[in-house]
């Protein structure tokens, strides 16, 4: 996970049994805000998977009918998929091309997957991609170990402090949950 995405913030928080996940709403075109209110976070799988992209709009939008395509070959199972379309990403050459990251998470995992081929499992209960994925990571551990807040709410405050600080996030939420 090398190459940071200038696109967007997405944050998954895990808490309990409660599962968020939001995102901005920003996309920029270059040095300018072109749309505030995008829509980069959905359910897949009918309802039992989250999934955000980070990058390009068009690539985040393939890569998710390519992982609710693997879905629904391996019968719903997000680790299994997820290893499959990293797979794919990494040696396709048309999908080796794609910019974007994507976070997915169910009940039981998150899981950040790039272009690279990684698939990685955070350790700890909050994962995050996009440009302004470090700052509103740190914001939500913080409040993950400071507060009793549910996932929802952490993630929407945490989402916040990001778009207060980086300049390709702002504060119009998109926000899933897995209930």
């Amino acid at each position: 996970m090398s190459e940071i995405i200038h696109a967007t913030t997405v944050l998954c928080v895990r808490r309990g049994n409660q599962v968020a996940m939001a995102s901005d709403g920003q996309v920029t075109l270059g040095n300018t805000v072109v749309k505030s209110q995008a829509k980069k976070v959905r359910k897949m799988a009918e309802g039992r998977v989250l999934g955000g992209f980070a990058g390009s709009a068009a690539d985040g939008i393939a890569l998710f009918e390519r992982l609710e395509a693997k879905l629904k070959e391996h019968n719903q199972q997000l680790l299994r998929a997820a290893v499959e379309l990293a797979k794919d990403w990494r040696t396709d050459r048309a999908l080796r091309r794609l910019e974007a990251m994507i976070l997915v998470a169910d009940r039981e995992r998150t899981l950040m997957l790039s272009g690279s081929g990684d698939v990685i499992e955070p350790e700890s209960g909050v994962a995050a991609i996009g440009s302004g994925g470090p700052f509103a990571l740190a914001a939500a551990r913080a409040l993950c170990e400071a507060t009793e807040l549910p996932a929802r709410q952490i993630t929407e405050r945490a989402l916040r402090i990001a778009g207060e600080i980086c300049i390709y996030t702002n504060t119009q939420l998109c926000c899933e949950e897995l209930l």
